[in-house]
């Protein structure tokens, strides 16, 4: 008869999605709880397949920590505004009583998702606080998302909104159109780096860029999205296994944004540096920019290194790194001090811009 003395074997792994060991410690610890609680052991989203994720978002979205703004006394409308082959959503925040007072300062905002993820409900609660504290119009642009809309078509879409909001709006809305500024999060910051640099190029005045945790260089990654070996950001090596936006998430979205091999055209002038931002050939005379790093967040040091590029140009970047920050900080405002001060950060620097320092 067959016995054993010995105890069951046991053979164990992290949880799939696990904050790496090495790495915990350097996070906020409030993230590292929220997220070792919700997230650990879970699918992320571009662990599903693309067309599984469009039939039912819901089952594999979940959020925490962001917090709800009250609409107060916001006007929140939705308008169609004319793209190539066809029409986006604009989502309009207007301040109380916005007819008939001075002209309006104005804030166009481009969400973040990485181009295949996120919507109008990403960046509300930011539109909203904007809004409210500093009593701008604000326009979140609901541009349309990849794979389905490959590159460039997100780019033109930004780039046509931001022109809609100057040519068909201006007037009924009564916008100042010398304080019309930029910005958005992670994906959102690349088409506002890039609407910066064709600004400048057809002399449209752009009063500011707002930069949180950008994307400024794709070309890290080889036409298959596997990380180049001769990659220039250490930070995307020290981050290659972090949470939420690894490097393999990162490989992701480049091959559903640009295609999968990346087209040829892409690598040189003059479609790289649309893709690329931080490959423009002139950093002269660019709006000031206010540049949100994350510390814990593989983009961080190509964000820096756009601000640096900038600076050097003599165009004016304040770049401020986000010390035990995720990635996705900017959704985790009412919990993580690093989502807490971009909000504060924003705040000021738009407010300065307006002439309503805070």
């Amino acid at each position: 008869m067959a016995t054993s003395t010995k105890p069951p074997a046991l053979t164990t792994q992290p949880l799939i999605n696990s904050i790496p060991a090495d790495l915990a410690p350097q996070f906020e610890p409030t993230y590292v709880e929220y997220y070792n609680n919700y997230s650990a052991g879970r699918l992320a989203t571009h662990q599903v397949p693309i067309k599984e994720y469009r039939k039912d978002p819901l089952r594999y979205t979940i959020s925490y920590g962001h917090e709800i703004i009250d609409d107060g006394p916001l006007v929140i409308t939705e308008e169609q505004c004319p793209v190539a082959d066809g029409t986006i959503t604009v989502r309009i925040f207007q301040p109380d009583e916005a007819s008939g007072q001075k002209p309006r300062p104005v804030y166009v905002n481009f969400h973040g998702g990485r181009w295949a993820f996120g919507g109008l409900e990403t960046d509300n609660e930011f539109c909203k606080r904007l809004a409210l504290e500093l009593g701008c119009m604000v326009f979140d642009v609901d541009y349309r998302l990849a794979p389905e809309h490959k590159f460039p078509t997100a780019v033109n879409d930004c780039w046509a909104a931001f022109n809609w909001v100057r040519d068909e709006k201006a007037k009924s809305l009564n916008l100042d159109l010398e304080k019309v500024s930029v910005g958005g999060c992670s994906a959102g910051g690349h088409p506002s780096a890039v609407i910066a640099h064709k600004c400048r190029d057809k002399v449209i005045p752009l009063a500011f860029q707002l930069l949180g945790v950008p994307v400024c260089d794709l070309h890290v990654f080889d036409p298959h999205g596997e990380l180049r070996g001769d990659c220039p950001y250490e930070s995307y090596r020290e981050m290659y296994h972090t949470v939420p936006l690894p490097a393999e998430r990162m490989g992701f979205f480049h091959n559903h944004f640009l295609g999968c091999p990346r087209p040829e055209q892409l690598d040189a002038y003059p479609l790289d540096w649309l893709v690329s931002p931080i490959k423009a050939r002139d950093f002269t005379g660019l709006a000031p920019a206010l540049i949100l790093t994350a510390e814990m967040d593989p983009l961080r040091e190509e964000g820096e290194a756009y601000g640096k590029k900038m600076n050097e140009a003599g165009s004016q970047a304040e770049v401020i790194r986000l010390k035990g920050a995720p990635h996705t900080c900017m959704q985790m405002d009412a919990i993580l001090e690093s989502g807490k001060q971009i909000n504060r950060e924003s705040i000021r620097a738009l407010g300065n811009t307006f002439g309503k320092p805070s």
